[in-house]
């Protein structure tokens, strides 16, 4: 039995639902289309959004043969047999899913073709093509992002079935179908798969809000590791702990709690604390560290309640990221060569060198920087209690090392 999602797929670029920044009037995948011109191109984006719909409806409006591949699954033979149609056919498509697992050697016997036109890919990738592609393959392609469908997109496929009554005397009210656009989290083909599951999981055909929470009871967030929205995920998280909003904070904390994917927080809080507290707040680190070893202790689900203990202040700790600037420039002054030979007097058993425990408060004057960055200041303290008392403890120090 075809399931809905294949049913539902469009026949035409016309049919095509969400992407509007491509398909519409006066678009560039809809006027290429009209203008009977297809280029090799990558569609990508998060599951279910429309890259195989978009794939098919091109080709079956244009009428162009084609052949479905996957770069994983299909071995290299399988890659033999479609050169061979497109030197029959004199130009043949080909709908790639995963291209960015596309190994060398089928990328190989696949460049000299698509450079003469006699191949026209169409990729289809979730992972960011400009990161997972191989650039000899994507050099030879127009790239298109698409999308995450909205919640009127989702909603607009589910009253096409009905409409065309795919699923036969199916009926279902208004809190239903919202409360599918809703979990469905913009992806069509699982809102499409739980409507289906609804539909034959009753025996009545009347889907019910109590049916549908039977069935899933929670959003279906995208959070396959390989993917652009797994990756933004964890940045925005750190971005929002940087600039502290709190409220974001613990909503992508949640999101990553809810993926189950502890590891990733720990590493994020560990990064966290060093780069954006640091020296305004050191006691966080401790903090940090204590609340991990809590964590580890007793999993889920309370150690959800440790983390937003832990992030709730991390977010509004004062922040400085002086060290992480300190540590950055000292970096580039030796990439750039800005080096020179280490003093004289601290060079290993040197007897001009002065013991700092044998003078008070173990500072005595003497150079300890190269020549050339004798003046150097990488440590710059920033605008906080505690870098105030660091920045009169440095002062003190430097006129006393320097004279």
């Amino acid at each position: 039995m075809e399931p809905l999602a294949i049913k539902m797929r469009p026949k035409s670029i016309n049919d095509v639902i969400g992407q509007k920044h491509l398909i519409g009037d006066n678009k560039v995948i809809t006027n290429m289309v009209n203008n009977n011109y297809l280029t090799s191109m990558i569609l990508y984006g998060k599951p279910g959004i429309g890259k195989t719909s978009i794939a098919n409806a091109i080709v079956n409006t244009l009428d162009k043969k084609y052949r479905m591949l996957n770069a994983v699954i299909n071995n290299k033979k399988d890659f033999d047999v479609v050169v061979e149609e497109a030197k029959m056919y004199g130009e043949l498509v080909v709908i790639m899913d995963e291209i960015h697992r596309l190994n060398k050697d089928k990328q190989d016997l696949l460049l000299p073709y698509l450079e003469s036109g006699l191949i026209i890919l169409i990729g289809m990738t979730t992972a960011n093509p400009y990161h997972s592609i191989n650039p000899a393959i994507r050099s030879r392609c127009q790239i298109f992002e698409l999308n995450p469908l909205k919640q009127d997109d989702i909603l607009d496929g589910i009253n096409k079935v009905i409409e065309k009554n795919i699923l036969e005397n199916i009926s279902i009210d208004e809190e239903s179908l919202k409360y599918i656009s809703t979990v469905a989290s913009g992806d069509l083909r699982y809102a499409y798969n739980l409507l289906e599951l609804a539909y034959y999981s009753s025996n009545d055909k009347i889907i019910s809000i109590d049916k549908l929470k039977e069935l899933v009871n929670k959003p279906n967030f995208f959070h396959d590791k390989d993917s652009d929205g797994y990756y933004d995920c964890i940045s925005a998280f750190q971005k929002s702990i940087r600039g502290s909003d709190v409220d974001a904070a613990i909503h992508y904390l949640a999101r990553l709690i809810e993926a189950g994917d502890l590891d990733i927080i720990y590493r994020r809080m560990n990064v966290i604390v060093y780069e954006d507290i640091g020296l305004a707040n050191p006691n966080m680190a401790l903090k940090v560290d204590a609340a991990i070893r809590s964590c580890e202790r007793l999993g889920l689900p309370e150690a959800r309640i440790i983390l937003s203990n832990v992030v709730i202040e991390l977010t509004l700790s004062p922040k400085s990221n002086s060290a992480y600037l300190a540590i950055a420039e000292a970096l580039n002054d030796i990439n750039k060569g800005n080096v020179d030979d280490v003093p004289k007097h601290l060079q290993a058993n040197s007897p001009k060198y002065l013991y700092a425990h044998d003078y008070e408060n173990h500072v005595v004057k003497q150079q300890y920087l190269p020549n050339n960055l004798k003046h150097k200041r990488y440590y710059k303290p920033q605008n906080n209690k505690n870098e105030e008392i660091l920045k009169n403890i440095n002062d003190k120090l430097k006129k006393i090392i320097h004279g």
